[in-house]
């Protein structure tokens, strides 16, 4: 990795280097930063990762990779044999009325006929074989902790990150490019878009935690019981242990409330106790589930505001580029957050591949994503497939004896079809369509 690329602000002779061996700089050392360096690294450009604090720990809380995430971790050489030790491959999706019948349910990944699974995991421990990885194959000098990305200045042939270290420090570090992956409060986000609206919150507050359980229904099901205001989501993150046949239970409570006030709360993720909210739940025992009994079996929980950002027209500045949350953080409720951050890091390779270290590859990028995700943060928004649940609240407010009369099954699946074929991963869609990046592929090779 190339050194002496950073020098003090103001400094009258810069350290400078070539066109040529200027590396990729990139914003956040989060899942979609690391992702695009191992991706640069697979096609031959250098890079450097800026990561804001001292040190990466497995942090957050349960999350699902769909197969398009997937496949692409796979061509990273990050397939089955290594994500089975960090996660379950989930078999199935369901939602779950008020009384506790069943409304909707489908296989997912390999049992729904995908060429890859689908994983129910703890975003920490993907983010942590993500960064081991980035320093197996990339060295100890692609990532530099403590390092948080302020802004930005570019000219025709490169572009500069202003930083700030955790001591103060203040630098500039010259690069090909900038891509910023530096999540909701991104700072390269808000030089390129100034004007931007603040955090948007409809109203929905989330509670989440793990309990160790015994897994539901077929044994890696993604459930989603109640309404769509008022509801529990949950599913393991972990095979049952061999000895007590429990599992770790990754679950979501989570209610809707007036807005009007904006968020109150102070802290964007903050730990409360389990009487804090328990008292939306009482009498959720439904024999084959008893919700009360699995959120009092968490040792600790967090809550949080379901937020996003209004899109943006553009997610790239000449040569500077968001990714990942930076460009599109949206309501958690299809699972694709983390998925299309990994999509992104591909399809920018794959863009740099055919355009070369240019803002012509950051259009290409631009171009391929922004628009069709910017929808799917506002369709995520209106409640994503999680909107099943509205049809059922309209029709007979959450309690049915036959989901038939209610929504017929046709209509089910044509609403779920349509939601994947906006998340990107329509099944004869993605089994069909090529590799993002071809393997041996290398820029200038």
């Amino acid at each position: 990795m190339p050194t002496g690329l950073d020098r003090p602000l103001n400094e009258n002779s810069p350290m400078t280097s070539s066109p040529d061996t200027r590396p990729v700089l990139i914003a956040g050392g989060g899942i979609g930063g690391l992702a695009l360096a191992l991706t640069l690294h697979q096609i031959g450009v250098p890079c450097v990762v800026l990561e804001a604090v001292p040190a990466i720990q497995p942090l957050g809380v349960g999350i699902n990779l769909q197969p398009n995430a997937v496949r692409e971790l796979y061509d990273l050489g990050l397939d089955a044999d290594v994500l089975d030790r960090i996660g379950l491959q989930a078999r199935e999706w369901a939602l779950v009325g008020r009384n506790g019948s069943e409304i909707y349910a489908e296989p997912r990944g390999l049992q729904a006929g995908y060429r890859w699974p689908q994983y129910s995991l703890h975003r920490g421990e993907l983010q942590m074989l993500l960064y081991r990885t980035v320093l197996e194959r990339l060295g100890t000098d692609a990532i530099r902790l403590g390092h948080r990305v302020t802004g930005y200045r570019q000219t025709d042939d490169g572009v500069t990150a202003t930083v700030e270290t955790r001591d103060g420090q203040r630098m500039d570090i010259e690069g090909s490019l900038l891509v910023a992956a530096d999540g909701l409060h991104s700072a390269v986000r808000a030089q390129m878009h100034p004007t931007q609206p603040p955090i948007q919150w409809g109203g929905a507050i989330m509670w989440r935690g793990t309990t160790p359980g015994l897994p539901i229904r077929g044994g890696a099901s993604f459930v989603g019981v109640g309404s769509l205001k008022h509801r529990v989501v949950l599913y393991p993150i972990s095979p049952p242990d061999p000895t007590t046949g429990l599992a770790t239970i990754n679950w979501i409570a989570e209610i809707t409330v007036d807005n009007s006030q904006g968020w109150t709360q102070g802290d964007w993720n903050r730990r409360v106790a389990i009487d804090d909210f328990i008292h939306h739940f009482e009498g959720w025992d439904f024999g084959w589930l008893d919700v009360p009994a699995m959120l009092r079996g968490a040792k600790e929980v967090f809550e949080y505001p379901m937020i996003d950002r209004d899109p943006v027209p553009t997610w790239v500045d000449g040569r500077v580029a968001l990714l990942g949350d930076a460009a599109h953080v949206m309501y958690p409720v299809g699972s694709n957050g983390a998925s299309q951050a990994i999509v992104d890091a591909r399809v920018l390779g794959a863009a740099l591949l055919n355009h070369g270290l240019t803002p012509a590859a950051l259009k290409a990028y631009d171009d391929k994503l922004c628009a069709d995700i910017s929808a799917l943060v506002l369709r995520n928004r209106g409640s994503g497939p999680f909107g099943i649940l509205g049809l059922v609240d309209e029709r007979c407010g959450g309690v049915f004896d036959d989901i038939e009369q209610v929504v017929p099954a046709a209509e089910r699946e044509a609403y779920m079809a349509r939601y994947k074929a906006a998340a990107g991963f329509a099944i004869e869609t993605l089994n069909a369509a090529p590799s993002t990046i071809e393997a041996g592929a290398r820029l200038n090779a």
